[in-house]
């Protein structure tokens, strides 16, 4: 399917999501029948989200080890890592200074009336440990790794596979068909990819419309401050994404955003980072950025880089100081998201992460664990778009990685370029002497 056509029809879902969904919100009156209809409606953005899982350890692996057989090694795969991590906690101290801020002028928890202890709602921590992230970074079984979509373990096992590959290739040239396989099974996996996108628009229609369903579109009323100022944050991140992205790479910044639109009304409709991941890496690919850096800075961005999730955390945490009326400095703000951007790293993968991290870290700072009932009603909407923001983060970081590796890549071949014209000058002067 064409490229715009699809965007038409996942946003052509998207509104007729919302519109179904008020619809039947409003006509049956009944709480129960929503959730039986929303329970239906789910069936088919379960089978979508399904099919993406499906793809994505097969559609990393290849990825990776495809890369890896034009790589110039060890040095460079440490060299784009570095250089990716790095910019992830800039991009993550960024989002929080910024949300840390927005949500301190514009006040969104003043007058907000918390609720009673009894009040308090279940959101489970248990996966809350960094402990238990670093133990997953290496699989103890690559298997298990893939059967639970492991990225970043998978990652891991592709990057030593892909380096044993390329050695052993150079050596014996039987194994060097066990790359070009590889590569080729890659590029299967791109065309699956686009059988699955295909499904998209029904996955969308049906994610929008059982949300909606059961909660009606008053929610955004109701909550209407929380959202919009949250909203606005995020408006504001994406435009110092793009501008820092300017910077960077010019205005190809601007048709970086166009080729990853579909991604984005994903990611809104969806609320889910592994939904956009196969897209993304196709995207990124016809921007122009390589597969050896594509398939290797992405993975590592769904697991470092949620500018989004950042910002959310700021607004979440200064909505419940001022909702509870607790006082605490700005000094004393930062350093509790400051423990909030590392313990984010050790709950890769798990649902609605930053609801969990800020429902761990609360209750260090003296703030009620069950002030949370007040974030978990407008969180739906409010995932959608800090998705979408992730989306814009983990693009334009991967596009200023390539960037960075194109330069470089310039910058050595013109220094080959000007030895090898000494060398051919060096041996003319010789032969005219």
């Amino acid at each position: 399917m064409k490229r715009s056509r699809l965007s038409t029809w996942i946003f052509i879902g998207l509104i007729a999501g919302l519109a179904v969904g008020a619809v039947v919100h409003g006509a049956t009156g009944s709480p129960d029948i929503n959730k039986q209809v929303a329970g239906y409606l789910s069936m088919l953005t379960d089978i979508f989200l399904r099919l993406i899982k499906m793809i994505i350890a097969p559609l990393v692996f290849t990825g990776v080890v495809a890369g890896m057989r034009h790589s110039e090694g060890p040095g460079e795969v440490g060299r784009i890592g570095t250089r990716a991590i790095l910019w992830f906690i800039a991009a993550s101290v960024m989002s929080l200074v910024i949300g840390l801020l927005l949500s301190n002028v514009m006040g969104l928890g003043i007058g907000v009336e918390p609720p009673h202890a009894g009040a308090a709602a279940e959101v489970s921590t248990a996966a809350f440990s960094l402990k238990n992230f670093v133990s997953h970074i290496v699989p103890q079984s690559i298997f298990l790794a893939m059967s639970q979509n492991d990225i970043i373990a998978i990652l891991v096992f592709a990057l030593f596979f892909g380096f044993a590959t390329s050695a052993l290739g150079a050596k014996q040239p039987a194994l060097a068909g066990l790359s070009l396989s590889i590569e080729g099974a890659f590029k299967v996996m791109l065309k699956v990819t686009d059988y699955v996108m295909r499904f998209a628009p029904v996955g969308v229609f049906a994610a929008v419309a059982s949300v909606v369903t059961v909660q009606g579109l008053g929610v955004v009323v109701t909550y209407g401050k929380f959202i919009g100022g949250v909203y606005a944050g995020m408006i504001v991140l994406c435009l110092v994404l793009v501008g820092i992205g300017f910077l960077f790479i010019g205005s190809e910044v601007f048709r970086l955003l166009g080729l990853v639109k579909e991604p984005m009304l994903i990611a809104f409709s969806t609320s889910s980072s592994e939904a956009t991941f196969p897209k993304m890496l196709e995207q990124l690919e016809e921007f122009g950025i390589s597969n050896r850096i594509a398939a290797f800075v992405l993975p590592l961005a769904y697991s470092f880089n949620a500018d989004g999730s950042m910002m959310y955390q700021a607004f979440a945490s200064v909505f419940l100081l001022q909702a509870y009326g607790i006082h605490m400095s700005f000094v004393q703000q930062v350093g509790m998201l400051l423990v909030m951007l590392v313990s984010s790293k050790g709950i890769a993968g798990v649902p609605r992460a930053s609801i969990v991290v800020v429902a761990a870290t609360l209750p260090l700072f003296g703030i009620p664990a069950e002030g949370i009932a007040l974030l978990l009603a407008a969180d739906t909407f409010i995932d959608m778009g800090r998705t979408v923001t992730n989306v814009v983060g983990n693009s334009v970081a991967t596009a200023v990685v390539a960037k960075w590796e194109a330069k470089r890549a310039a910058t050595k071949g013109a220094e080959a370029n000007q030895r090898s014209a000494g060398h051919v000058g060096s041996a003319a002067s010789s032969s005219g002497n």
